[in-house]
């Protein structure tokens, strides 16, 4: 899918999470397994924490003038807040319960983080990011590249 040059280190990091959250999502249900790639997720999406605060800060300021006369701009906003939070309070979840000592986490648990991270990072991309490109201006997309990490973006992009 080709993604607007300014949209381009963010969708770059997607990458990983699509491949983290399949092979979670099929994961089998062995304890060592499942430790594993509760760790992976949950690595993944705490680094993406600077990625979240772009879409949430950046993006969705940018995108909220539209929320009352477009009804696409509504709902992927809605969406992208909604998952967001599934995201963080799963994760949230089990961590208290790790950390009360009741349980560790379960295959179901990350079967449930796996595809709720593979589902956000799809609607991202055939979503959200068509929307940011219909009706970000392109002084809105550069700001989203500036506020790109460096570490996501190419050399040669000439922005």
């Amino acid at each position: 899918m080709k993604r607007t040059n300014q949209l381009q280190p963010l969708s770059r990091q997607h990458h990983l999470g699509l491949n983290l959250s399949r092979h979670a999502k099929e994961s089998l249900d062995e304890p060592e397994e499942t430790a594993k790639h509760w760790h992976n997720l949950t690595s993944y999406i705490n680094d993406m924490q600077y990625h979240f605060e772009i879409e949430d800060n950046l993006i969705a300021n940018a995108l909220e003038p539209y929320r009352a006369t477009q009804p696409d701009v509504a709902s992927v906003l809605e969406t992208l807040d909604g998952q967001h939070k599934q995201l963080h309070q799963l994760m949230n979840t089990v961590e208290q319960s790790q950390k009360s000592g009741t349980k560790d986490v379960t295959v179901a648990q990350v079967h449930e983080l796996g595809s709720l991270l593979y589902d956000h990072i799809r609607f991202e991309e055939r979503e959200l990011y068509p929307t940011v490109e219909k009706y970000l201006t392109e002084a809105e997309l550069d700001a989203v590249y500036e506020a790109s990490p460096d570490s996501i973006k190419r050399p040669d992009e000439s922005r």
